[in-house]
């Protein structure tokens, strides 16, 4: 592969995802010429051609650059696209992002975030404290971060490399932290790894890949055997060596203290919700001791924190109606997300839009998923989103439905989803799902405030 400093022309199969499009950013923003592929136009699609990066939605090998030196492409791209069969039948150097990833933090201090839950908070947590504080720190996050509203943050040098660490596909496995955080090894992407077991096996590898005076960030319920270089747990509910203390909630605010080695104590106040985002912030604060940030420093960045869109993404927050919307596609997301929502309104009716993503993860969980689902007071299921697969036989969103054990539920398609969620009038909505659900986020917010101006008029 040429030397990728030396690289003028990168084309990207898949630019809209959000790993693909923070990548894509990066190479703009030193000078490369950057185009791309994508199925579907959506915001972030948008937000790429409004920086003046050139995206496409059809399969048309005549977009496709002449002077392209290098393809970058998904996964998630099908083996019969008809861009892909002709890259690599004209011999391009197509490369997996996760590689390009590799290439591009191999000579900086790499701090990776990985586990099935969690990785994309504590990425963009970490990247703001250390940018807070001054440090020469860029990061490649797996969602937009509220604070810089992107998924990439650079600096001058760009010394110190944050980066989600994809389990996915074993993505991660082409990165060689300094740092690594592992969060979550819970059942997830049975499709690529058949078993748990393998999967928990992928995380034993990457951290083996870590430097040999590095550091691993353990979350303490997590067991990982031979790991070279030295673990600290960290925990919410439990002492290890980060934990948390005295957690309340006050107004719409969590405060808590988080207890560090050698007895150092830092008191937050925080609006991001969720016993989950506590522990996340000890994640965060763990990694932010590690490389010399200050107890003051951390505190006035995590109270500065503004969390990362379709995280518990507050689209409506008033009095007559709240609506929240929310990434979880795994059932231990989607309850710890009910269960922040159950402890910030007790004693509101909770109604949930949930669209399931990929059959093969709605059959191996969907006694995990009915249970979580439970927790609402009313749920609207909506159909699958199959992204890269085909239809399994016996695995539909009514099966789902079926094991989920309340009175209040309900099939809808996405077209008349808005009109029955004004017959419902809501206290409490909450939107799951990591399809195409985010679609009708702004129609729902555009919809449902417009009913609020008219109850407020009456």
């Amino acid at each position: 592969m040429k030397d990728i400093k030396k690289i003028k022309s990168i084309y990207f199969l898949g630019i809209g995802g959000i790993g693909m499009s923070a990548l894509a950013r990066y190479f703009k923003a030193i000078g490369v010429n950057v185009s791309g592929y994508d199925k579907t136009s959506t915001t972030l699609t948008n937000e790429l051609i409004k920086e003046n990066i050139t995206v496409h939605f059809d399969e048309n090998i005549d977009s496709i650059p002449k002077d392209t030196e290098l393809v970058i492409y998904t996964p998630a791209i099908p083996a019969d696209n008809k861009e892909y069969i002709y890259l690599k039948e004209n011999g391009y150097d197509l490369r997996k992002r996760a590689e390009i990833l590799g290439l591009i933090t191999q000579n900086s201090f790499t701090v990776a975030i990985t586990g099935t839950h969690g990785k994309t908070t504590i990425t963009s947590m970490v990247a703001h404290i250390l940018k807070q504080s001054g440090k020469d720190v860029f990061s490649f996050i797996g969602g937009i971060s509220k604070n810089y509203n992107s998924n990439l943050i650079l600096s001058e040098k760009n010394s110190i490399a944050v980066v989600e660490a994809d389990e996915f596909d074993r993505s991660f496995l082409q990165l060689h932290p300094d740092i690594a955080v592992i969060s979550a090894m819970d059942a997830d992407h049975l499709d690529i790894y058949g078993s748990k077991d393998y999967l928990v096996e992928s995380f034993a590898l990457f951290a083996k890949q870590i430097k040999e005076n590095g550091i691993l960030f353990l979350k303490k319920s997590l067991t990982l055997n031979n790991v070279a270089v030295p673990v600290k747990s960290y925990s919410a509910n439990e002492k290890a060596d980060y934990f948390a203390s005295n957690v309340k909630v006050e107004n719409g605010s969590y405060y808590y203290t988080i207890n560090c080695p050698d007895n150092i104590e830092i008191n937050i106040k925080s609006k991001v919700p969720g016993l989950h985002n506590v522990e996340n912030a000890i994640a965060a604060t763990a990694v932010a001791i590690k490389t010399g940030i200050s107890p003051n420093e951390i505190k006035n960045a995590l109270q500065t924190y503004s969390g990362v869109k379709r995280r518990f993404d507050y689209r409506i927050n008033e009095k007559e109606l709240v609506f929240i919307d929310d990434y979880a596609h795994h059932p231990e997301e989607i309850k710890a997300c009910l269960l922040a929502v159950k402890e910030l309104y007790p004693d509101k009716k909770i109604t949930g839009v949930f669209q399931p993503h990929l059959y093969s993860r709605t059959r191996d969980l969907e006694d995990g998923f009915a249970q979580s689902l439970s927790m609402l007071d009313e749920l609207i299921l909506l159909e699958i989103y199959p992204a890269r697969e085909l239809p399994i036989k016996g695995v539909t969103s009514q099966s789902l439905l079926d094991k989920v054990k309340m009175d209040n539920k309900m099939l809808c398609s996405k077209e008349k989803l808005i009109e029955e969620l004004i017959r419902k009038n809501p206290e409490v909505l909450i939107t799951i799902g990591a399809g195409d659900i985010d679609q009708l986020v702004e129609p729902i917010e555009k919809s449902l405030k417009n009913i609020l101006k008219i109850i407020r008029n009456c």
